[in-house]
């Protein structure tokens, strides 16, 4: 592969690396904040469910997880297996899209609860 994608995909792997730490520490403050509030699952599902806004987080959390997990396997498959570079971006293609896939249903169950 040429040192351009190469490139592209180093800075996508540190940018998603950003946003799924800003995305799990808003996360993480949440529901620490509402366990402390005495807020149970099915209270925090509820108060959760329906709204846009935290459709959008969940949904950005899905997709950086989605393109910073696969990117990661590929480099540990390229350094530690003799696989060929295309099987190795066609299994970390198909990592990523069960992952977007999964993640978009986990999503949007939560936005209808």
């Amino acid at each position: 592969m040429n040192s351009r994608i190469e490139t592209g995909l180093w800075i996508a792997q540190r940018a998603t690396a950003l946003v799924l730490a800003l995305c799990v520490t808003v996360h993480l403050i949440t529901l620490i904040v509402a366990v402390r509030h005495g807020l149970a699952a099915a209270e925090i599902l509820a108060r959760v469910g329906g709204d846009e806004g935290w459709l959008m987080f969940y949904g950005l959390f899905v997709l950086a997880a989605a393109i910073h997990a696969p990117l990661g396997l590929r480099t540990i498959l390229e350094e530690h297996t003799s696989l060929t570079v295309p099987l190795i971006n066609t299994l970390a293609g198909i990592v990523s899209g069960l992952m977007l896939y999964t993640g978009v249903r986990a999503t949007l169950t939560l936005y209808a609860s």
